[in-house]
């Protein structure tokens, strides 16, 4: 639960402030009638979520800090250097893929941080996290060396590694 109003109504005008600014940005509509229909539809979006309870769960306070940087640099590096691996193999005319699907335990337990994890997996080319449960990862890899990579955990240290508690 929510351990102080104002953490509450901080919560509430960020998530207001990024659906307005995303609404603007995405629309690049200035009329005012679209101005008042965007305001209106990002409005009703907190009210709902307020009365859902959105804003009392834990489990939507990021806590990251400077270390989420440094893993989106390290993370950056890893889609590259798989987007070139991938590019090799289905370049390659011998196609030298071994399609497989492995299960990898998050060592994180909080859901944002196996959110973090599934995502990660996903965004680097050649995997694809396919199920989240219960702390563990069901992966689908395009060669050994992805499955062997993910095996490593380093990613999932990465990721562990982010929370400040």
């Amino acid at each position: 639960m929510v351990n102080h109003p104002a953490v509450g109504a901080m919560r509430v005008a960020l998530l207001l402030g990024l659906l307005m600014a995303a609404w603007v940005l995405w629309s690049g509509q200035f009329l005012p009638l679209l101005l008042t229909l965007g305001a209106f539809s990002c409005l009703l979006t907190v009210y709902l979520t307020r009365r859902m309870g959105y804003f009392d769960n834990e489990v939507f306070a990021l806590r990251f800090g400077v270390r989420l940087f440094s893993y989106w640099a390290w993370l950056s590096r890893e889609v590259l250097r798989s987007s070139l691996e991938v590019a090799r193999v289905v370049l390659d005319p011998r196609l030298p893929i071994s399609p497989q699907t492995i299960e990898i335990k998050a060592t994180a337990s909080h859901p944002v941080d196996q959110a973090i994890l599934g995502n990660s997996i996903t965004l680097t080319p050649g995997t694809l996290a396919l199920d989240v449960h219960r702390g563990k990862i069901q992966v689908h890899c395009l060669t050994q060396a992805g499955a062997a990579d993910l095996m490593s955990g380093e990613m999932d240290r990465r990721v562990a590694a982010l929370r400040q508690d």
